[in-house]
């Protein structure tokens, strides 16, 4: 509803929301009740601005995506055609006078981008960058009382265009919070926790606080520590001495905690500690902070690769964008822990942040999942590239220094990074006098900010522009290299001192095996994890490389990636489908289906098989003939089978020492007759990460999946719940995402459903004209 009288709704909602301020660090959350104008108006800033015309949304909030593609937006094929341009938010609310002597900051995990921020009419700061966190101030511009209200305004534009590879979204797309604090505060990003000392019976942990006193006057200040273990239970405190902090001044304390019996964090052990570290005064509290981290060694060595815990391990990794499919840039938690785990039930245990700082609730489930993280900052310095010609190049000498350190300040707790990435491909790299000054600042800023981790690069090209032979290279602590494994190699060949890993990989064969046979190669990161929107050509909207496509759902080369990486027994058939055309301009090869179902049975006389398995032995049946055992290649290459084509079932048993531990069955499927639904979680509490995954197929009469079926399905939703978008994976299908119905691709579509109510039944039908519908009960559950 786009009403003034809604607006006044809005106000008196925020007005008579109750503040939890205490007398330290107060956090509120704040991402409801914002109206929101796409579009440039200049008095938006104005406190007196009628809001007619303005809509009232929920943070986070990515508008584009809620847009039909267009190919004429000059997002272009970088931002996968969707709109760009001017928005603007604002929001009221009121304060207590209780707080009138407390500093008040906005914090924006945040906003896409060239963001302007306003308080009552006055400027108060923000980001030229849309994927940095940041903060501002609202001291000393805000009014105070229950009848006072103030009006927090944001602008952002990204009407410089192409601007991000690739799809960036677009508002304000990520969580704010309302900060109020003492004078005396704990800075931004300053507390950091470090494990100098680990072995099995006992590990230190040193807490590095930063303490800034914004009052007027000198203060004698202490900090005190507490840790609690993964389960909660405190295990240790201290207190660091007491300093004298002068006014404005910044001082750091320092207190070490000993820690019996650690808990490892480890590749999928997610064994989290958290540190609370409070500010006092002669006893006073007067401002807290806590954060949680892990207890693990790492290090990456030149002739054996990664280590952690003392256990070599090969990173078997995927780059993810930041973006999820019909949810644009802004991810419920819900949706990335599913693609996470997907992701790792094919033995994926590393993620790289391509190419910019992620959500931090994104660093979270990676701690969470015990998923290894290389946090990348840049995708260009000074020098643009096609399809971002106008991206991060535009600010990176103004910005650049200020985006790393608050990104290094705002993640470093987490234990799932293991590397920083200053870069990803850089185009300044053929002026290496250039590129070595920038290269030596950013690295100096990771030492500086957080000297437990090592620095990487994706270096693009590197034997072209001389990385490896003029002495950039060597400024990392681990060099890293995009697509060129073998040159990657031979680098290490020629000064066999250097760490070396590989930063985005393609996902042939002898890509994975330059890493696997080669001990000083730490491991790659395969592009890419997820099939993302951008990167495609009208009318194709999205990416096609991922190991799943963009509902989540797993692909053939997320299978055959399985039988390289995973240790759980598997096997999986694939057979060519010569009718389908290749999935980009591209690629030439036979398209690989995950079924026994041509699409022309008459003309489809011998089929080409294909078995991805990591069993010692594969025997494939045809009706229950066999079509002949081999044994598992040395070079890991997939197990083929020649047969003629004849309906029935296909079945793949894998052996282990002569005993099935793992089987694959395709059945010939008849014409669909009714749909089918699974969900990933049945109990959900409301909340906007909260989101269930209901999967809708068409099955024949005997319920066996009709890959070819494109029915259109409506979906219903009866109880406290909703459709919150809709997806079935298809690249050229540009129908809304926020709509009610889709129609099945490859015989699937993708419902994703979020409760409204903290109780009752979500009854979720799917229906489709003559087919059985299907329907599937969540239940709503208070948290």
């Amino acid at each position: 509803m786009k009403s003034t009288l809604r607006a006044r709704l809005a106000l008196a909602l925020v007005l008579f929301t109750p503040f939890a301020f205490g007398a330290s660090r107060s956090i509120q959350p704040f991402d409801a009740d914002w109206l929101f104008l796409e579009g440039d108006t200049p008095s938006a800033d104005d406190p007196m601005l009628d809001d007619v015309n303005w809509e009232q949304v929920n943070l986070p909030h990515d508008w584009s995506i809620l847009q039909p593609a267009r190919k004429t937006e000059p997002s272009g094929r970088g931002g996968g055609y969707r709109a760009t341009g001017v928005s603007w938010y604002r929001k009221r609310f009121a304060l207590p006078e209780a707080d009138e002597n407390r500093r008040v900051f906005v914090e924006f995990d945040g906003v896409m981008a060239d963001s302007q921020v306003w308080i009552n009419g006055h400027p108060v700061g923000g980001r030229a960058s849309g994927y940095v966190s940041f903060r501002v101030e609202l001291t000393g511009f805000l009014k105070w009382g229950e009848d006072e209200t103030n009006i927090l305004a944001v602008r952002t534009d990204t009407s410089v265009q192409p601007d991000s590879r690739w799809y960036s979204g677009q508002g304000i797309y990520r969580h704010v919070r309302l900060v109020l604090t003492d004078p005396v505060q704990i800075a931004p990003g300053g507390l950091f926790v470090t494990t100098p000392e680990i072995a099995a019976d006992h590990a230190t942990a040193q807490i590095h606080t930063s303490v800034y006193n914004g009052s007027d006057h000198a203060r004698d200040l202490a900090v005190s520590v507490q840790i609690f273990d993964p389960a909660g239970q405190p295990v240790g405190t201290a207190t660091a001495t007491t300093q004298a902090v002068g006014i404005g001044a910044t001082v750091d304390f320092t207190a070490s905690v000993a820690v019996p019996a650690p808990q490892r964090w480890d590749v999928g052990q997610g064994q989290l500690y958290r540190a609370v570290a409070t500010v006092n005064e002669a006893g006073q509290a007067l401002d807290d902070v806590a954060t949680t981290f892990g207890i693990r060694d790492l290090r990456f060595e030149s002739a054996t690769g990664f280590w952690i815990n003392g256990h070599n391990v090969k990173i078997k990794g995927v780059a993810l964008h930041h973006a999820a499919g019909a949810f644009g840039a802004a991810v419920p938690l819900d949706v990335w822990r599913r693609r996470l785990v997907q992701l790792q039930s094919l033995g994926v245990n590393a993620i790289r942040t391509a190419h910019n700082p992620p959500d931090p609730g994104f660093l979270d489930l990676c701690d969470q999942l015990g998923l290894l993280v290389m946090d990348e900052f840049f995708d260009a310095w000074t020098v643009g590239k096609p399809s971002a010609e106008q991206g991060s190049n535009r600010f990176f000498l103004a910005w650049g220094h200020r985006d790393e350190r608050d990104t290094l300040r705002r993640d470093r707790n987490h234990p799932s990074i293991i590397l920083w990435s200053v870069g990803n491909e850089i185009h300044d790299t053929p002026n290496a006098p250039l590129a070595k000054r920038i290269l030596a600042g950013l690295v100096g800023i990771v030492h500086e900010e957080d000297p437990t981790r090592p620095v990487t690069q994706a270096l693009f090209r590197p034997n072209t522009s001389h990385d490896y032979d003029n002495g950039l290279a060597d400024m990392l602590d681990v060099i890293g290299t995009n697509y060129r494994d073998h040159e990657l190699l031979a680098a290490w060949q020629e000064d066999p001192t250097r760490k070396i890993i590989g930063t985005e990989q393609r996902q042939d064969l002898d890509t994975w095996l330059a890493a696997r046979d080669n001990a000083p190669h730490a491991g790659q990161f395969l592009w890419v994890g997820i099939d993302y929107l951008g990167e495609a050509d009208w009318p194709n909207l999205n990416s096609v490389s991922g190991l799943l496509d963009r509902t989540g759902r797993i692909k053939p080369q997320g299978y055959q990636r399985q039988s390289w990486w995973s240790d759980t027994p598997m096997v999986y058939i694939v057979r060519d489908e010569p009718g389908l055309p290749p999935v980009s301009r591209r690629d030439r090869s036979p398209r690989l289906v995950p079924n026994w179902t041509p699409v022309d049975p008459e003309s489809y006389q011998q089929a080409s098989l294909t078995v991805y398995s990591n069993c010692d032995e594969v025997e494939l049946f045809l009706n229950d003939t066999s079509l002949g055992a081999q044994p598992k290649p040395a070079d890991d290459s997939p197990r083929t089978w020649d047969a003629s084509y004849a309906p029935g079932t296909l079945r793949a048993v894998g052996r282990n020492g002569g005993q099935e531990v793992a089987s694959c069955v395709l059945r010939t499927a008849g014409p669909p007759a009714r749909l089918i639904a699974e969900v990933d979680q049945t109990t959900l509490s409301p909340g906007w990460e909260s989101v269930a995954t209901i999967t809708v197929r068409a099955v024949d009469a005997q319920g066996v999946p009709t890959p070819w079926a494109d029915d259109l399905v409506s979906v219903k939703i009866d109880g406290p719940g909703k459709t919150v978008a809709i997806d079935n994976g298809n690249r050229t299908d540009n129908a809304s995402f926020q709509g009610h119905a889709r129609k099945l691709h490859q015989g699937e579509c993708v419902a994703f459903v979020r409760p409204t109510a903290d109780h009752g039944t979500v009854t979720i039908t799917a229906s489709a004209p003559g087919l059985e519908s299907a329907s599937i009960m969540l239940t709503a559950a208070r948290p």
